[in-house]
Order: C-alpha cells, then structure tokens, then sequence
C-alpha cells in the first residue's frame, strides 16, 4: 500500500515553514516531502523529523535561483560547477535527513531550462546526471528525475514519461528512476493508469494534484479513487507525494484521504 506523504513546500502554507512539520503531524503524516531543506539546519530539519515521529520521503537537488526563474540547472553548460556543487551539498544533507531510515532514499532532480543547442545541452545533462548518479549512489542514494509539463513551466527541457525514460537508459545507472506525477503527466499526455502500469518497475515515487488548479484530488478531472486503488492492485508500496495547493486551510482538504483511511 502506498504511504502518503505530506508535501510541506505546498501544504500547510498557513504555518511558518518549520511548524508545517507540527501541523502535519497533528494531521496524522508520518512521512514528509518537500523541495528545498537548504535555507535551514539539517540537524534542525531532522529534529523536527524526530519529534513528530515522521520519516524524510524526498527532497531535491538544488536547484539554482528558484524565486529568480530557475527550475533546475542540470542542463546548463555554463553551470555545471555549480550543478556538481549542489550534488555534493545535497549528499550532506541526505546523511543527516536520512540516516536510520530503512528503504528508500530519494533525491529528486528538476533539470531545468535548456540555454544552447540540443547536442550541447543532451551531453551536459547526461554527464551531470551520471555525476549526480555516482555520487548518490557511493551515499546509498537513489536519484529520481520528474519531468514537468510545458504550461506551468514553459521552456523546461524534460517533458512525458517516454522522453524521461530516454533519458534514463542513456544515463546508464541503476540507482536512477522516474519520479511521476500525475498532475504533470495529465496535462502533458493523461493515460495515466496504462503508463503507471507498464512502468511501475522504473517508478520511484508518485506525486499528485487535481488538474485544473493543481487543487486536491476531487476538484477536478482526475479519478483518483481509481487510481490509488490501481497503485494498491498493483502492488506499488512506495511514496505518494500529496503535492497540490489547498483550496482552504490544508486540514479541511483531507477528506478524501481519510476516506481511503490513510490518515
């Protein structure tokens, strides 16, 4: 079955970041995402973790000027320093958030924009990602790569499942897998439930969101108690991220969640 975990980049937004893990606990999640632990202490992270009783699921790779435009800088040639930097940060990071915990250990990369030709910006991604790949692996590491879709994110260089996969075979490691997303691959190419099923050996984690609105599942055009239900027939025991804006305070949102009473 899967275990669900509370995204607090986008939950609980009503809370100064470091009380979103309060707030989440009080809801009843035992396991936590989100997409940046950099502005903060990773001793100060794992305390929180630990007090509420909660598991690290996933965090990201840096990911380069977020508030300035950036969505990742994987497939930048002129910032493949600062790129490696990054992987070797989030491997400190990852050594505090993560000890002890038993099963995965993921790190999420967002490639970003392409800034150069197609034969320049191919070869910089997949050498920064067999870097990023080696590094996380000698950690124990999983790297996971989520593509997005080209309406929130308009000139991002990775979308759809098959373009991910790829990307991956030419990467060459075994510690790296497909994060999906469903609201992301819903607007990019929906058949959600047959690429979930012919892929779900290369799936390391499931985000979700409603589409339209990136709202909770039952706001919009996704049928999510068939999807979950699919993730449970197929067996799938990994995370599924709860990565959507609340309509409301996070708290009143969860409806549908204790329906399938999972918190």
């Amino acid at each position: 079955m899967p275990k669900y975990a509370a995204n607090l980049t986008m939950l609980f937004q009503e809370h100064d970041f470091l009380d979103r893990f309060d707030a989440a606990g009080k809801a009843g999640f035992k396991f936590i995402e989100y997409m940046f632990p950099y502005p903060y202490d990773a001793a100060e992270l794992r305390a929180k973790l630990d007090q509420n009783g909660q598991t690290q699921a996933l965090f990201n790779l840096p990911a380069g000027d977020w508030p300035g435009g950036d969505r990742g800088i994987a497939v930048q040639p002129s910032r493949q320093d600062e790129f490696r930097a990054g992987v070797q940060k989030a491997v400190t990071y990852a050594d505090v958030l993560y000890k002890g915990v038993q099963g995965p250990k993921l790190v999420n990369v967002l490639v970003g924009k392409a800034e150069g030709d197609e034969a320049t910006t191919r070869k910089t991604v997949v050498g920064n990602l067999q870097y990023a790949a080696d590094k996380l692996g000698d950690a124990g590491l999983t790297l996971i790569i989520e593509p997005l879709n080209p309406y929130d994110v308009p000139g991002f260089y990775l979308y759809g499942t098959q373009n991910t996969l790829d990307l991956i075979d030419e990467i060459g490691r075994d510690n790296v897998k497909l994060q999906y997303d469903f609201y992301h691959m819903q607007r990019v190419e929906g058949r959600l439930t047959e690429t979930v099923r012919a892929n779900l050996d290369r799936i390391a984690h499931i985000q979700l969101a409603d589409v339209p609105g990136r709202h909770q599942p039952g706001t919009g055009e996704i049928n999510y108690p068939f999807l979950l239900a699919e993730l449970d027939r197929l067996g799938y025991g990994g995370y599924v991220g709860l990565e959507y804006i609340p309509e409301g305070r996070t708290e009143d949102t969860l409806g549908w969640l204790k329906e399938l009473q999972q918190v």
